[in-house]
């Protein structure tokens, strides 16, 4: 359980976290910080209850219930279940009466508060699901105390419906007691409950009952339904299914809100509200009405009884249906019924079925009796309803109106709601709704009914919200019920907004502005609320804060104090005592006086006022209203300072003052910007805002009189005209100040007076220069008066220039503008450009003639249209000097204005030549002769010759080479290639042959024109196309990884790859170094250009792949250092970039290097010696990580050794037969090479051992042998040589095979986790089923029937005496005689011993005998005990004269099966708490894995097992389905998804619905599957009735198929059901129905037919084949090698179900808990037995204990589980538990465990598991022995509480009749035995056994 409020932390994920809003208006779903929560247990939480005094709540879900207090914190906590129950049992709840008890889950339906009675505290009546539906009463202080409870309730007090998806309401009501008047004032305290129809248990129960809670006085009971109490009376329970939402009480009523499909009209359903009088006992008022919400919304969902306009209302969530069915869809809606028009409604249709017959004043019916009772409407006199307002026994009941009352949705929703509450606030109805998303959304419900969402709110995520909303008392928060969770959510959060303008754009009715308290509150808590203005409420769209329309001035100089007035909207009215204050800035409050809407201030002092900020010349202060500490509203107010205007724009103060938009005037004398109205020395210029001339009255200078342009270098005089000067009056000087950078140069300056009242001032010559070498510079210049400077009018300046600079020839001299004058001076040393008055000798004319230095390019196409740059010197002055007079070749270029550069560059347009030219640029200027080239222009016709390749992909990126002639015409801006419309991009030098370019993206495939563009002209290759084709396709890439070395080969499956000029696959990689920078750095904000250096630091390698088809290509990993981090691999297609994740989904890894081991590891350089014959084994780490077998080579000097297996940590080759040639030089031995990819591993020299005796007899030594005598020595020879060769070729065989083994059972290791996983996923639905009462467990009697008899039909356990009434007396006092007898020692041992002796006592009825016995003795289990200690005390003294060890290994004697069955009995409690779980769960672990792949119906046989012998070992194609079965649950259907196979038969696939279906439910209790037939069903008709063997049946031959799902084509998803088999399909099925031990496939009616059924492989036992060859046939397939295949699959399937086994054995064979006391009583007498005889090998005591218990009663229940739970053991399941129980049994043999290689697969298998299993068998054995022994007493008294415990069960009669006639078969010689026996004649024995015979069978004896 958690308690919470949301951190702040998580609000800024918010936008990620929300899902979008479905509303019809755009009102965003919030998080509220504030709102706490609290998980709860017992989810989904269904009932929420709040106790209004005390603010406690109470919340009901499954097996809990909570008490808590108003914050959430948890007072009490109670479990209510789970317990033992069923529906369909009546409580209380008996096992042994009700089978089908499970722990069932106790759903809270009933959750109501009963007020206390005087000094009595409240009580909580809480009814569950559970037992019918009973109640309890539990305190309301502290819910854990009870106060009242019944443990064996009567069926008067089943009130919840048993069923949790069934509706349950209630009310508590108070009424007068007017039977009882006598009880406690006369107070009645009732409940009234709605309650829907349940399937099971009782059926009578009405849908309205009334329940006594008060008084309750014997022998009345709490909670009972009694007659005089009243009910509502209904003709058929389950048409009437109503579906009850809530209960409201009103008035003098009980309101019922509920919904069902309407009998009496159209029979589609709709929800009613009915009404009954509090009073009424009878339920004569009952009186119903159907609400109608317009919009198609039809099934109530939630409800609320309301105030609407202060009027009670009835606030209903609808949910539109799904097409004629109560389910809701997710289409909703808020509609609201007044009481008033409820009541009228109800009123109206009682009155017309009382006095008007059902029918309205127009005939039409409007009211008539429902709920099939024989009621109907009367006509009885007009005052019957004012006389009996609550009904009569006289008046028609019940009444429902036909006409409904309606109500237009005030809300929609496209989401489900399901909850709904009201509230009243400030006079407006808000209603708040819960979803089926978890959200809380709010609505104002205006006075018209209609509706406005302003908020939703998130409160739990995908958690619906229940029925239960709550309001608190205070009406401040609402308590939401979700799924798992109780939040408590403030219905606002108005306190969280913090200025009014939030405040009003929350728009929430609740919030407002409070004005003068400065907060944003509900309107209550806003002390004057009622007076105007004072609390503004946000959810009126007009309303506006308080706001300062405007300030008067607005602006003031700083240096000022003036009076401020402000003029306010929407001020609040204050009383005569309050006041307002003014706030400046930061400062002191100001007292401020109010006048209606104007307030006026005092302005700060100047003193008081901030510093002006840095660089302006203004600050603006906000001016804020306040009352108390309040802030009302605020506005700004701006002050200026004059001194700062002048002080920013010092060359023109004056100007700047006086044109300011701020009142500043300007004292010219003071050099002085001010807001005063003087100046200290009289004159002042007024601002120009004061309509005063402002600027013009400013001192100027305003213009230049000389010239602007001033040459570098000459004595010039600067003169200046200057305007209102006159108000300077004192004599100072002056001065003109030029600034050159920086540099201020002072000249004397002299005035002189002119005529317009203007001035003069004349500069002393200056001679200026500057040192920048350019054309011009602009310099300031400026008048000064003493220290005054005088304003310079805007954009006044010098221009400086120097004609030398930049003109570098005469045509660029001549060029510069006239006004410069500046002239091309011939003088010496060199010619230059000079002021023309700085020339000394004459300037000149004319230029000198173009030369020109570089043409660019010097080639072009005969049609021209390239541009040529022309470079040189004296190219003209300006363009028109070249226009028309350029000629390249002798033909006209055309030159270009933009590409025309002064004497420098010419740009010109070739025009076409019409023939191949070569020839000289000419360029002519004037009359000078033409400037001529020296580099020679070609004309030249470029030729486009062929294409490689043709065709490339859409998204391009392919390199297609072009070859041709002179294609380097023009330059190579100028050429330009085209695939139809489309560039191609030209990537490399072009040369004259040849020319290179990449395709781009084409829209469409097909054929394009390849042309190349040399300026204007255009070239294509002439009958040749370039194909663009779809682009390349990658739809697997395997494998997945590759280590550092590279060179995998990954194998590339798609479309298209062929289309790829040149695939490439590249791996991305990063610098270690650069991680570590990355993750120093990854706190820090990178700034792009950090960015940008990472991103170089990712380099790519990449390597080549090789297309081998359309569909295929093979590319080699590159090889990757390992200091390096791969980021990504990928295929890059020309343009086409394939990203490995985006094939499958999954990365692409690199490991590091696996690792090898030298394989002489004690001493590398020695060589490794080899035994020719053998394979090497290589050991190392990491093999097959990132390699698999077939990828791996080996060589062995200059031959291979071919690799047989790879693991992890193995690779074995076999080498060649004789010893290989060494490929190195250096050395004679070979040397091992492992190739892996590019990894090449040399492991070390390798010598082969000389073995003199599998080498041939050398033909000297035959030779030397004498002749006679060698045929016979040969011959000799050659036998022995070949046994040896034999024998150790054997040998290494075997070694081989269990190498493989191991090999193979690791590489299965991947497949079996995978498969266990699967596996552990499906048990762990199952853990639920199992653990306690859930494991299918058989009774006590069914398991001994089973352990017992074996095999038979009936056993005698489930039999009666079968006797004519006459003789059952005598015979039964006979039989009890017979006990009598057997209770006698000398007697029972004696007839055991005289049966055994008799020829035809058959070892069957040995065992018959000695069931018949136990269950005859059951009861005296200790007696039993002892005889069979002395009979086996007889047998030990048998087999220790013969052998030993032979004892108790079959059951051949009596005691043996008595051993048995004790054994079974002592054993079976602990079956029931130890072992069986984990046998039950090895059972569905092999179940569940078996059914996962195909099984043959017919021979049992199957593709997952452990058997091989039952391995369907052919490739069967099939595909794992998923149907929908329509289970019908009570009155529903429900859809449930169920995995099968198509390749099941129809039997098959019944069975696997039924194992889902009936998953928790014992074998025996569900119906059989050919009591049903499966029906597939498809749209609305199609109905088909699948079956094992139709019409339809596919017959080849004798041979007759069995249907399949793939044989009907039934799709994946189908829909099918499960119906009772009718008579007449009566279709033939192949079942297999397990008996206990009796395994029978029954096959019917076919084979008389002739045909033989077969299902997935045909029965190899064909009849034609001889007997003897049939063998000999099997042996040989026997004999074959398993393939890897099928072994494969037996090693999976043995990984998989590992685990399980071994929790099976763990539990028989762990000593962690003591052994069953039976187990060691037994062992200690087995013990003793060895002393008493005198045997001390322990192997002995081993076998008898392992034959006593692990192979005589364990092997048995793990072959036959079915004897112990109540399951169906089919043939493909028995096969896999018969290797589980041969490894069982091999476990516990003492001999040494060996396997060769013609071992069965199946010791095989378990092979590396059985040492482990036999150390279990023999710690387990030395752990009892070795623990104290004694155990005796402890024995004696469990044997007793056994006999007491299941005697009962023990049907002793019947198996006393039974061994009578066994009695009565050897009558004579039993007689004849106990008559010589002494101890028997004093006994009289046999006398007693012939009265025995007289009673039972009348015989005469001769008594």
């Amino acid at each position: 359980m958690l308690a919470s409020s949301i951190p702040p932390s998580l609000l800024f994920l918010l936008p990620f976290l929300l899902p979008p809003s479905c509303h019809p208006t755009d009102v965003i779903v919030t998080f509220d910080p504030s709102v706490r929560w609290m998980e709860l247990h017992g989810a989904p939480l269904s009932h929420l209850a709040l106790d209004p005094g005390t603010g406690h709540l109470y919340v009901g879900g499954v097996d809990h219930l909570y008490q808590l207090t108003s914050d959430l914190e948890v007072m009490s906590h109670v479990k209510t279940g789970p317990h033992l129950d069923s529906p369909d049992c009546l409580p209380p709840i008996i096992p042994r009466d009700c089978p089908s008890a499970t722990p069932t889950h106790n759903h809270n339906k009933l959750l109501l508060m009963e007020a206390g009675q005087g000094a009595e505290p409240g009580s909580l009546i809480v009814c569950g699901s559970l037992y019918q539906g009973i109640c309890d009463k539990r305190s309301l202080t502290n819910i854990s105390q009870l106060l009242y409870q019944t443990s064996n309730p009567v069926d008067t007090q089943y009130v919840a419906a048993n069923d949790p998806r069934v509706s349950t309401v209630g009310l508590v009501i108070t009424t007068e007691n007017k039977q009882e008047g006598g009880g406690t004032g006369g107070i009645m305290r009732l409940m009234l409950v709605g309650r829907g129809y349940t399937s099971k248990g009782p059926g009578d129960i009405p849908p309205i009952t009334t329940r006594r809670l008060f008084p309750v006085v014997p022998p009345r009971r709490a909670f009972s339904q009694e007659e005089e109490l009243g009910k509502l009376v209904v003709g058929s329970y389950s048409e009437y299914n109503n579906h009850f939402v809530k209960a409201v009480a009103h008035g003098n009523h009980v309101y019922f809100l509920f919904s069902r499909r309407d009998m009496w009209h159209k029979k589609e359903y709709r929800t009613y509200a009915s009404r009954l009088c509090i009073s009424d006992r009878s339920f004569y008022s009952y009186v119903e009405v159907p609400l109608l919400c317009r919009g198609g919304y039809n099934l109530a969902q939630g409800a609320w009884l309301g105030n609407h306009s202060g009027e009670p209302a009835l606030f209903v969530i609808m949910a539109a249906g799904q097409a004629s069915t109560p389910v809701a869809t997710s289409r909703s809606a808020l509609c609201v019924y007044g009481m008033a028009e409820l009541d009228a409604m109800l009123l109206r249709a009682q009155e017309v079925c009382y006095t008007e017959g059902g029918r309205g004043s127009s005939g039409q019916e409007e009211a008539y009796i429902e709920y099939a009772v024989s009621s109907k409407c009367l006509k009885l006199p007009k005052d019957s309803l004012s006389e009996y307002p609550c009904g009569g026994e006289h008046t028609p009941n019940p009444i429902a109106s036909a006409v409904p009352l309606p109500a237009t949705p005030t809300f929609t929703s496209t989401t489900q709601l399901t909850a709904v509450t009201t509230a009243t606030e400030a006079g407006h109805t808000i209603a708040f709704l819960g979803d089926r998303e978890g959200r809380l959304h709010k609505v104002l419900v205006h006075s018209d009914w209609s509706g406005d969402l302003y908020g939703s709110l998130l409160v739990d995520s995908g958690s619906g919200v229940s029925a239960d909303l709550l309001l608190d008392d205070s009406q401040q928060h609402i308590y939401v019920l979700t799924n798992s969770r109780l939040s408590k959510v403030p219905v606002s959060s108005c306190e969280r907004q913090t200025d009014c303008q939030s405040c009003l754009a929350v728009r929430d009715p609740y919030c407002g502005w409070c004005v003068l308290e400065g907060r944003c509150s509900r309107k209550h808590q806003c002390r004057r609320h009622m007076q105007p203005n004072h609390w503004l409420w946000s959810f009126e769209p007009t309303t506006q804060c308080v706001t300062v329309r405007s300030l008067q001035p607005a602006n003031q100089s700083k240096d000022e104090q003036t009076q401020v007035t402000l003029s306010v909207i929407q001020l609040p009215a204050l009383t005569e005592a309050e006041s307002l204050s003014c706030i400046f800035g930061l400062l002191p409050p100001q007292p401020a006086i109010v006048m209606e809407t104007s307030i006026t201030c005092q302005s700060p002092s100047p003193e008081l006022l901030p510093l002006m900020p840095a660089g302006s010349d203004h600050m603006i202060l906000p001016v804020s209203l306040v009352f108390g500490h309040v802030t009302i509203t605020t506005g700004s107010m701006t002050f200026y300072d004059c001194g700062a205007v002048s002080r920013l724009n010092q060359s023109s103060q004056c100007l700047a003052c006086v044109s300011s938009l701020w009142r500043c005037n300007w004292c010219p004398l003071d050099q002085l910007c001010t807001h005063n109205h003087s100046c200290p020395n009289q004159h002042i210029i007024l601002n120009q805002r004061q309509d005063s001339p402002g600027p013009t009255s400013c001192p100027l200078v305003f213009a230049l009189q000389s010239s602007a342009l001033v040459p570098l270098g000459l004595s010039t005089t600067v003169v200046l005209r200057g305007r209102n000067l006159d108000v300077y009056t004192d004599e100072a000087q002056y001065v003109c100040v030029v600034e050159i950078e920086g540099v201020q140069f002072n000249l004397t300056a002299a005035v002189e007076k002119t005529h317009d009242n203007s001035n003069t001032f004349t500069c002393s010559p200056h001679q200026f220069q500057y040192a920048v070498s350019q054309l011009r510079y602009s310099a300031s210049v400026y008048l000064r008066r003493g220290e005054r400077r005088i304003d310079t009018a805007p954009g006044l300046r010098l221009h400086l220039y120097d004609c030398s600079a930049g003109q570098s020839d005469c045509s660029q001299c001549r060029a510069v503008p006239e006004e410069y004058g500046c002239v091309w001076c011939p003088g010496s040393p060199a010619p230059s450009c000079v002021y023309n008055q700085s020339c000394t000798s004459v300037p000149v004319d004319t230029c000198p003639p173009p030369q020109i230095t570089q043409v660019l390019p010097v080639s072009g196409p005969l049609e021209g249209g390239i541009l040529v740059t022309i470079i040189g010197s004296n190219l003209g002055m300006r363009y028109h000097d070249v226009e028309g007079r350029v000629t390249v070749a002798g033909v006209q270029c055309l030159p270009q204005p933009e590409g025309y550069q002064i004497s420098t560059r010419v740009v010109c347009e070739l025009q076409p030549s019409g023939k191949e030219r070569e020839g000289p640029v000419l360029v002519t200027v004037g009359t000078t002769p033409p400037g001529r080239s020296t580099q020679m222009f070609t004309y030249q016709d470029p030729q486009l010759l062929d294409l490689v390749p043709d065709k490339g992909p859409v998204s391009g990126g392919t390199r297609l080479t072009i070859r041709g002639r002179q294609l380097l015409t023009g330059q190579k801006s100028d050429l330009r290639a085209f695939l139809g419309p489309r560039p191609c991009y030209i990537v490399e030098e072009v040369n004259d042959t040849q020319l290179v370019c990449q395709t781009g993206s084409s829209n469409q495939t097909g054929g394009v024109k390849v042309r190349v563009l040399f300026g204007k002209a255009e070239r294509s290759i002439p009958l040749v196309t370039f194909h663009y084709l779809d682009d390349p396709v990658i739809t697997e890439a395997t494998p997945a990884e590759s280590f550092y070395a590279g060179g995998r080969v990954i194998m590339v499956t798609g479309r298209n790859l062929d289309v790829v000029q040149q695939p490439i696959i590249a791996v991305w990689v990063e610098p270690l170094e650069v991680q570590r920078v990355k993750r120093r750095r990854r706190l820090a904000l990178l700034t792009a250009k950090q960015q940008l250096v990472f991103n170089n630091t990712m380099t790519t390698v990449s390597e080549r792949c090789s297309v081998l088809s359309s569909s295929q290509m093979t590319c080699l990993t590159p090889t990757v250092t390992p200091e390096v981090k791969v980021k990504g691999l990928w295929f890059q297609l020309d343009n086409v970039r394939v990203h490995y994740e985006s094939i499958k989904g999954k990365s692409f890894t690199y490991y590091s290097n696996p690792e090898f081991f030298p394989l002489n590891r004690e001493a590398p350089d020695a060589p490794y010696r080899f035994k020719p014959g053998g394979v090497i084994a290589v050991e190392g780490q990491d093999l097959t990580r990132a390699m698999s077998r077939q990828e791996v080579t080996a060589r062995l000097g200059d031959q291979e050794c071919e690799v047989k297996t790879l693991d992890n940590t193995h690779l074995y080759c076999e080498p060649p037969e004789t010893q290989p040639e060494s490929v190195d030089d250096s050395n004679e031995l070979p040397s091992l090479k492992v190739f892996m990819g590019n990894l090449q591993v040399d492991l070390g020299l390798v010598q082969y051992d000389s073995d003199s005796l599998l080498s041939p007899v050398p033909l000297a030594a035959q030779i030397s042998l004498g002749a006679g005598a060698a045929v016979i020595i040969l011959s000799v020879l050659v036998v022995i040589l070949m046994y040896r060769r034999k024998s150790k070729q054997a040998l290494r065989d075997y070694k081989k095979v269990l190498l493989q083994l191991e090999t193979l059972e690791i590489n299965v290791g991947d497949q079996c986790r995978k498969e266990f996983t699967d596996l552990m996923t499906e048990m762990m639905d199952l853990s639920s089923d199992v653990g306690g009462p859930g494991l299918p467990l058989l009774d006590y009697r069914t398991y001994a029937e089973r352990v017992f008899f074996p095999g038979q039909q009936v056993a005698p356990l489930s039999r009666q005496l079968d006797l004519p009434e006459s003789r059952r007396q005598t015979v039964e006092q006979g039989l009890q005689q017979l006990n009598n007898l057997l209770n006698n020692r000398l007697f029972l041992t004696r007839f055991i011993h005289t049966l055994e002796a008799q020829q035809g006592f058959s070892q069957r009825d040995r065992g018959y005998v000695a069931s018949l016995l136990t269950m005859a003795l059951h009861d005296k289990l200790e007696y039993f005990t002892e005889v069979m200690k002395s009979l086996l005390q007889d047998l030990v003294q048998q087999y220790v004269a013969k052998n030993p060890k032979l004892m108790l290994r079959r059951t051949e004697t009596v005691v043996e099966k008595m051993l048995t069955n004790w054994m079974s009995i002592c054993l079976y409690s602990f079956l029931k708490e130890v072992a069986g779980e984990p046998l039950y769960m090895l059972y569905r672990a092999i179940k569940y894995q078996v059914d996962k792949g195909p099984v043959d119906a017919v021979t049992g046989k199957a593709k997952r097992t452990l058997n091989d012998s039952h391995l369907l070992r052919e490739d069967i194609d099939y595909c794992a389905m998923t149907l929908t079965v329509l289970v019908k649950n009570g009155v529903e259907v429900q859809p449930c998804p169920v995995k099968v196979l198509d390749t099941d038969t129809i039997t098959q696939v019944k069975d696997k619905i039924l194992d889902q279906v009936y998953r928790g439910a014992p074998f025996s209790q569900r119906p059989p599957a050919d009591s049903l037939d499966l029906e597939w069903r498809s749209g609305q008709a199609g109905h088909l009735t699948l079956s094992d063997d139709d019409v339809t049946a596919v017959v080849q031959g004798r041979w007759k198929r069995l249907n399949t799902l793939q044989h009907y084509k039934v799709p994946d998803g189908a829909t099918v059901a499960l119906i009772p088999r009718s008579q007449s399909s009566g279709g033939i099925g192949v079942n297999q129905v397990f008996q206990t031990g009796e395994k029978t496939p029954m096959l019917e009616g076919e084979e008389e037919e002739g045909l033989r059924l077969w299902h997935l492989v045909k029965s190899s036992e064909d009849p034609e084949i001889p007997k003897h060859r049939k063998s000999s046939m099997r042996e040989r397939e026997r004999a074959k090698a398993i393939p890897e295949i099928y072994l494969t699959r037996l090693l999976s399937m043995k990984g998989t179900l590992q685990k399980f086994v071994d929790d099976v054995f763990v539990a028989i064979l762990s000593t962690k808990r003591p052994p069953p006391i039976a187990v060691r009583f037994f062992f200690d007498f087995l013990d003793d037995m060895a002393e008493k005889h005198g045997i001390d090998d322990p192997e002995t005591v081993h076998i008898w204990k392992t034959n006593s218990l692990p192979l005589r009663f364990w092997v048995n229940i793990l072959k036959n589980p079915q004897f112990v739970l109540d399951v169906q053991v089919t043939d493909s399941i028995d096969a896999v538990l018969s290797v589980i129980a041969q490894t069982f049994i091999d476990s516990c043999t003492t001999s040494e465990h060996k396997v060769g290689r013609d071992s069965p697969v199946n010791k095989l298998l378990y092979a590396r598991e059985i040492p482990r299993y036999k150390q279990l068998v023999e710690r387990y054995y030395s752990d009892i022995h070795s623990a104290a022994s004694g155990c005796y007493q402890e024995m004696n008294s469990t044997l007793t509480e056994l006999s007491g415990s299941f005697a009962s069960e023990m049907n002793s009669l019947v198996a006393l009749h039974e061994l009578y006639k066994y009695i009565n078969k050897y009558y004579d010689q039993i007689i004849m035995s106990l008559e010589e026996d002494s101890s028997g004649q004093k006994m009289q024995l046999a006398y007693r056994l012939q009265q025995v015979a007289a009673l039972v069978e009348n015989k005469v004896t001769d008594l």
